[in-house]
Formats: structure tokens, sequence, C-alpha cells
């Protein structure tokens, strides 16, 4: 055999390098490929995904839009369904004459204004939230039939609110001529049980006042002050200064002088008419409500971790509820801010601004061991038969504190109702549990009246916030009323 020559082994061995640099190519080619691939099917399922979501928790927010034409068509052929309160009255209703004239009517004018909404001029409040369920008819197919062969329009489906009507009736009373808000919450399902905000208008003549309104630059009876209105929250922040507080090591058994006054750099606070409390111990400075105390700790909080905290509780976030427009309560702190506006921040002054449904939100939370459930209002709808066509289910919105801080908060409000300032709503019907709030917001000291908290009786809760512009001291007026609404909850 004769050996191979050189030329021979070098092309085998460029014959060699060839294949395996094809081979690496291709295995590139493949790698590249792949790629591409899995690429395009994580595109693929996240556009699923988010299909899924839009469809479940999105798509009727697009659909109930009063701009969208497909919705208003129906309106030709279904007569707009009504809307009933929890307890089966008719809140709003339609008339159709012998021409076919279709008329929208509110039963109960003003009371529900804020609540109901209108269909005129845009949509407001539950006509536009229920507005694709009340423009469908679930009717018995032959009555649709019947109705079809005669060229007459069917029922719409009606839509059952969680409102009661006895809660809505005290709350509406008991603001009286005082412009503000009430809103109660049931804590283990996030149902909305009353809704009050004054000043409100008659959603029957809104049509032919709806230039006067409009014009009007000082009118307001257009605001939902209960998911709009933005307050200073006054004392009822001191639950958040105290949460932070004690996470930062503040101890229960730490005490405080309050001699009515605290100056630091120049700067003094008051306590509520220069009341003086002595020496206190923390929990007496929260049934006391005392600024004075709560500069002090303010003093020394850190700043960015009150941030963290305030953001948990869903400051400066949209509040997780099916109410249209709800806007967000805002904490405005950071490093570096003056002496004054960090002494003024820990006691619910500075410019930290909070709405009335934020407020149940916080007391619902806090009664539900720390998990918020999203507030609704729309409970199910019916086929004009009465049969149920759909019901809305409860749903949480996870945990904004720890059952640990939520028991904390509890004690501490506790500590208000049996002796600080919410003595007055101490009774044996239920346990009271609350925060009262009186909100100075200009130089002659004149002050929104605040309460937020809940109370429960044999497995029953409901949590509630009360704000009322310019009354007074929170123990005044919004405890008062605040009461008056547990007393008939309880009853």
């Amino acid at each position: 055999m004769k050996p191979l020559s050189d030329n021979h082994s070098n092309e085998k061995e460029n014959l060699f390098f060839r294949l395996k640099n094809l081979g690496a190519k291709r295995r590139g080619r493949n790698h590249e490929v792949a790629v591409v691939t899995y690429g395009f099917l994580f595109l693929f399922m996240a556009m699923a995904l988010y299909f899924v979501w839009f469809v479940a928790f999105e798509s009727e927010s697009f659909i109930n839009s009063p701009y969208n034409a497909r919705v208003k068509q129906f309106s030709k052929h279904v007569i707009r369904g009504d809307i009933v309160s929890s307890d089966g009255k008719v809140l709003a209703t339609s008339s159709v004459d012998e021409a076919g004239n279709e008329t929208r009517r509110y039963p109960y004018a003003n009371e529900y204004a804020h609540v109901v909404g209108y269909v005129t001029n845009g949509m407001a409040g539950a006509e536009l939230e229920a507005n694709f369920n009340l423009l469908r008819s679930h009717s018995f197919f032959v009555e649709k039939i019947i109705n079809d062969v005669n060229e007459k329009k069917n029922q719409g489906d009606a839509a059952v609110l969680t409102i009661d009507s006895s809660l809505q009736d005290v709350a509406y009373a008991g603001l009286g001529t005082y412009k503000g808000a009430v809103v109660a919450i049931e804590p283990s399902t996030g149902k909305i049980l009353c809704l009050v905000s004054k000043p409100d208008y008659d959603p029957n003549t809104i049509a032919a006042n709806w230039d006067i309104i409009t014009g009007d630059e000082s009118s307001t009876v257009l605001l939902n002050r209960a998911t709009q209105g933005l307050y200073p929250p006054g004392s009822t922040f001191k639950i958040v200064t105290a949460l932070e507080y004690l996470s930062e090591g503040g101890r229960m058994s730490d005490t405080f002088d309050c001699e009515g006054t605290y100056t630091y750099d120049d700067v003094t606070i008051h306590c509520y008419k220069n009341s003086v409390h002595g020496h206190q111990d923390f929990k007496e400075t929260i049934g006391n409500s005392c600024n004075c105390a709560f500069a002090e700790i303010g003093l020394e909080l850190n700043v960015d971790r009150m941030g963290d905290l305030c953001e948990q509780l869903l400051f400066n976030k949209n509040l997780p509820t099916t109410l249209n427009n709800a806007k967000k309560s805002s904490f405005v702190l950071e490093k570096g801010d003056s002496t004054s506006l960090l002494m003024q921040t820990a006691f619910g002054q500075g410019e930290t601004l909070m709405t009335p449904m934020h407020g149940a939100m916080l007391a619902a939370a806090i009664a539900n061991d720390g998990e918020l459930m999203r507030a609704y209002d729309i409970d199910r709808t019916l086929n004009s038969g009465g049969d149920k066509v759909q019901k809305f289910a409860p749903r949480s919105a996870g945990n904004i504190m720890s059952k640990a801080q939520a028991d904390t908060l509890k004690t501490l409000m506790r500590y208000v109702i049996t002796d600080g300032t919410g003595t007055a709503m101490d009774v044996d019907t239920y346990t009271a549990y609350g925060k009262t709030g009186t909100a100075e917001f200009n130089e002659a000291k004149d002050a929104h009246s605040w309460f937020i908290g809940y109370a429960e009786n044999d497995g029953r809760q409901m949590a509630i916030a009360v704000v009322m512009e310019g009354a007074g001291s929170g123990n005044g007026y919004a405890l008062p009323l605040a009461k008056q609404v547990f007393d008939t909850y309880f009853k």
C-alpha cells in the first residue's frame, strides 16, 4: 500500500474543516431560527393572555362607552331597563308613550343622583356602568317574538344595585345642607351600601337645566364628592402615621407631653383649640387626636418609608372600584421638604389629599384583616320576568396591609371609641372602631369634619367614611352622622 501524499492528507484535512464549519453554520442558523420561533411564540402567548384579560376585565368599559355607536343602536329595539336598589326600590325607569317616545324617569330625584347618574348630554353613575346590560333584553323568547311581530320594543334587563335604600335615606337626610359625602361599604365583599354626595341635582330635569348648570363656573353639583372630592384628611391620617411609626420601632408604651402647642425650627403646631393633653402614651395620642405629639413623631420618621407605606395603602394609585372617574388620593412629601410640611403631613394637613371613597376602603381593609375587596355597586341583572341574568361576584384587590398591621389599627381605632374623641359611638348594639378628623382648609381655621371607621355585630360589618365641608370638628358632626348610619344598619 502506498502512503498518502501530503496533498491528499491536506485535502482530507480541508474537507474535515469544511464539514465542521458547515455544521457550525447550520447549528448557528438553527439557533437563529429557534430564537425567532420562540420569540413569535412568546408574542402570540402574550397577545392571547392579554385578550383573555381584556375580555374578562376591560371589555365592558369599552362596550359601555357613551360614544359606542353600536350600543346606541340597541335603544332602537330595546326599552332601557330599570335600575333598582338592593331592597327593590325603582330608582330609574323608562316609559314609552303611544307614539313610541321613551322617557327616562327618576322617582327619587336628587337623593340617588350621584349613584344612578343620567343619560343625557353624556352618561354618569350606574346608567353608564350598566349601559350595555340595560340595553340588552333577556325576556322570554315568546314575548320577544310577539313584540317583534307587533313592531314593539323588548324590555331591557334591570340592574339591581348593592345600595340599601334605608342607609341612603339616613345618609342623605343627615348631610342636610352641608356639602360633602357619605360612603358605606361591606368589608368582606366590597359592596357599596350607600353613596351620597352633596350638592346634587335632579336627573329628571338635568336635560332642561344643562346649559344653566354647565354655564355656572361656581356650580359643582355634577361633581361626585364621594369618588372625586379631594380633601385634606385631617386626623384620620394619623392611623397611617401611627402604622409607620410602629413599623420603624415605635412602641405603644412611648410617652409624649402636650402643652397645647409644639414648636420646632420656629414652626409652631397647635392642637385643636389649643387643647392641653398633658402626659400621654402613644395610644392616648391617637385617642386624644394630639397634633403636637404627631408633629414630633413626623420629624422622626423616614420619609421614603412613609411614602412607600402610603403607596401600599393606595395613595397616588387608582382605587380598585367599578365606579367611574374615581380620583387618586395624593400623598405629597419628599426628603428635603420643609420642617413645617413634615410636621403638618404627619397629622393629616400639609398637601396630602384623600377621597371619601378611599377613606371608606381603608376602613374596610382594616375590618377585613388587611384584605381589600374591589368596591362595586351593581349586584346583578334581571330579565323582565325577574329571572337572574348575570351575577357580579366580589373580587379581591389583594392585601394592602398584613393582618398584624390591621390588628394594631383595630386596637388604636377601638381606643378612640372607648376612651377618645369617639365615645359618642360607644354603644351596646354594635362594636365600633374609628378615627375622627378635623381638617383645616384656610387661614381662618375653618375645618372639614371627618370620620372613617367600621362597626360590627353578630358577624356583620360595615365600613364608612363621612366628610362634611366646613362643619367643624369630626366628633361634633361627621361622627354623629356615621353613628346614625351604623344605628340603621345594625338596628
